[in-house]
């Protein structure tokens, strides 16, 4: 095992965690929400996304949350792009970091963005072009890498195609997602693997639902083969609206808690970072997602 001893967690909160809300969440909640996590030490962030708010109105403001950020030194800020279109409004707003998607599994390319995995990557091959010729840092966010909920188990072979396709097209790092939460240790870490034929260890990162509990599992799985980066959502905001039953990301909450106890490096304090769950989860008038979060909160009402 080749655990590190320090690890970087991007936070997704405020743009996967927030981007399924029914009811709008004001600008003004989430630029806070962006300047709460990084007072607490987080030194990625995940802030909005440029698709049409005919599709996810709760990002129709993504010019205004980005404009109204402070920015901090040394937190890199970065957005999801579907298409060139996207790119372009983004573009204005100075990320740091842009993030394309595709999936590992053909159905599930089909039902999000209506087209082949290989289309997709088409698509996005102008996207990453533009970004990188502007200096902006490209990341791919692989879905569906262990399970799909329409074609089941996917296969480590398809994990493996998806990332060979990104890596041509000049994607930099890349995110191995179990996005509906049905993933073990063991298959995660044959995703992982098979990722590793295209990408260094130093460039993937794990991003697990908790669906069927096992988000915590999935990470020390992840750490054992190097993984150093992960994605979590504070108070356990988001789900996938693809994905009937999919609870939201592990909490970055209860991966601190886990990654503290094992002496693994973060840069968070946890006592911040649950105060940054629990404004968001006051604002959204429900109890925070984090099991971590919950038992330091009823310890300090005593």
């Amino acid at each position: 095992m080749n655990i590190p001893s320090k690890v970087r967690l991007i936070d997704v909160g405020p743009r996967d965690g927030l981007q399924n809300e029914k009811q709008p969440v004001p600008a003004a909640v989430k630029i806070e929400l962006v300047h709460r996590l990084q007072a607490a030490g987080l030194k990625e962030i995940e802030v909005t996304s440029y698709v049409s708010p005919k599709w996810v109105p709760q990002m129709a403001d993504n010019h205004e949350v980005m404009a109204g950020m402070t920015r901090q030194d040394g937190v890199r800020y970065s957005v999801l792009t579907p298409n060139l279109k996207g790119y372009e409004a983004a573009v204005l707003d100075r990320p740091d970091e842009i993030v394309v998607f595709g999936a590992a599994s053909e159905a599930f390319s089909q039902k999000n963005i209506n087209c082949s995995i290989a289309e997709s990557i088409e698509r996005f091959a102008p996207v990453v072009a533009a970004a990188k010729a502007a200096g902006i840092a490209v990341r791919g966010a692989m879905s569906c890498t262990v399970g799909c909920p329409y074609e089941g188990d996917i296969a480590p072979e398809r994990v493996a195609y998806l990332a060979g396709l990104m890596k041509e097209i000049g994607v930099e790092r890349v995110d191995v997602a179990d996005t509906i939460g049905v993933g073990t240790p063991r298959k995660v870490q044959a995703a992982i693997e098979a990722t590793q034929r295209h990408f260094h260890i130093d460039h993937i990162s794990g991003h697990f639902h908790d669906t069927y509990g096992q988000a915590l599992s999935n990470t020390l799985a992840a750490l054992e083969l190097g993984v150093w980066n992960f994605q979590s959502s504070v108070a356990g905001l988001g789900g996938c609206p693809y994905a009937k039953g999919a609870t939201g990301n592990v909490a970055t909450e209860d991966v601190v808690y886990l990654l503290h106890g094992m002496g693994i490096e973060t840069g968070i304090d946890l006592d911040a970072l649950v105060d940054a769950g629990q404004f968001i989860s006051d604002h959204l008038g429900r109890p925070s997602g984090s099991r971590v979060a919950r038992a330091l909160l009823a310890k300090r009402a005593g």
